[in-house]
């Protein structure tokens, strides 16, 4: 997302986080690096970090890539402003971990790349 708001000169902030502590102050994936970096994006120095519930008050728009992680960013919602915040980034559909199939990194990257695209087709207006 980071890379496609700036190529279309949108000054908006970007972050990301997850709902789970297992990588916490750890870089992407190697195959997540590779396969951004194979398509002209830098994420190498991406940090991972936990969602906050100040996130709700810092982002207009909380996208998630499932629904597990939809149903932990619900349960932290104080009211159904920050409710209304969440949403998945492919509509309704869920982007697919690709972790235990390498085939996979690529196809995912797509997906997400393109809804970056739609997302950004739709707000930047």
């Amino acid at each position: 997302m980071q890379h496609q708001v700036k190529q279309n000169g949108l000054d908006w902030e970007v972050d990301s986080a997850g709902t789970g502590n297992w990588h916490v102050g750890q870089g992407p994936d190697g195959r997540s690096t590779r396969t951004a970096r194979e398509q002209g994006i830098d994420i190498s120095q991406q940090v991972c970090r936990l969602f906050r519930i100040s996130d709700f008050d810092e982002f207009d728009h909380i996208l998630v890539m499932d629904k597990s992680n939809y149903r932990n960013i619900i349960a932290m919602a104080r009211n159904e402003e920050d409710k209304k915040k969440v949403s998945l980034l492919l509509g309704d559909k869920e982007v697919p971990d690709p972790y235990y199939d390498d085939s996979q990194f690529l196809p995912v990257f797509k997906m997400i790349e393109q809804g970056c695209k739609d997302f950004i087709k739709k707000y930047n207006s």
